[in-house]
């Protein structure tokens, strides 16, 4: 049941599965805890911890892991959603696409690196470009699914402009597909969530026909 529910991707819920003690570590005690572990993963994978190309590899990781790939566990970490009136009643959608993603397979710890398109039609109320690409960012650091990710980027939006009208759509390549396993490197994986007016047929064209133009700059 383990190894199918790994290789099919199979997202149990919304919200990232963390334990509700999950902050009482500092970062710093989390880096020494990790340290040991990788150490040891090493050590059984018959590395020699002091050959000096290796010996900081378990700290390296650690490191990676808490402040750098896993970092958006922390809810000390989430970006400012702040919003600001819509003084200039713009009232079609606006959409920001080819934002960066990186993120990390929950299944196999193997990469995930693709690009996310968002768009929001105002209901009064407008967030910052760079909001928007932090938001993604904020998601994306943490073990992840993407169909889990693409949701939560859009519930976030929508939380943060008070509005149904978000929508998501985030083209990835998977490492767990593309490096191991059927060792597929052309396959990537698309997933989408439409709330409020992108469910209807033409507002959710308009949004696909925004997304697929060339960025000539």
């Amino acid at each position: 049941m383990i190894d199918e529910i790994g290789e099919n991707h199979i997202a149990t819920s919304a919200q990232n599965p963390v334990r509700i003690d999950a902050f009482e570590l500092s970062d710093e005690e989390k880096i020494e805890s990790i340290k040991k572990d990788v150490a040891n993963i090493l050590h059984t994978l018959g590395m020699d911890l002091t050959d000096d190309s290796i010996k900081g590899t378990p700290n390296r990781v650690a490191k990676m892991f808490v402040k750098e790939l896993f970092g958006g566990l922390n809810p000390d970490k989430q970006p400012s959603a702040s919003t600001f009136e819509n003084n200039y009643k713009y009232g079609e959608m606006l959409v920001e696409k080819n934002i960066t993603v990186y993120s990390t397979c929950e299944h196999h710890l193997l990469p995930i690196i693709g690009r996310a398109h968002v768009a929001y039609i105002s209901n009064g109320r407008v967030i910052g470009l760079s909001k928007m690409n932090r938001i993604v960012d904020f998601y994306a650091k943490r073990p992840q699914v993407q169909e889990r990710l693409t949701m939560q980027i859009v519930q976030e939006l929508q939380l943060a402009l008070g509005t149904d009208d978000v929508a998501c759509v985030i083209d990835a390549k998977h490492l767990c597909v593309n490096s191991r396993g059927i060792r597929d490197i052309e396959s990537s994986t698309v997933t989408s969530e439409f709330g409020g007016r992108f469910k209807e047929e033409a507002m959710r064209k308009e949004f696909l026909n925004y997304i697929s133009l060339e960025t000539k700059f």
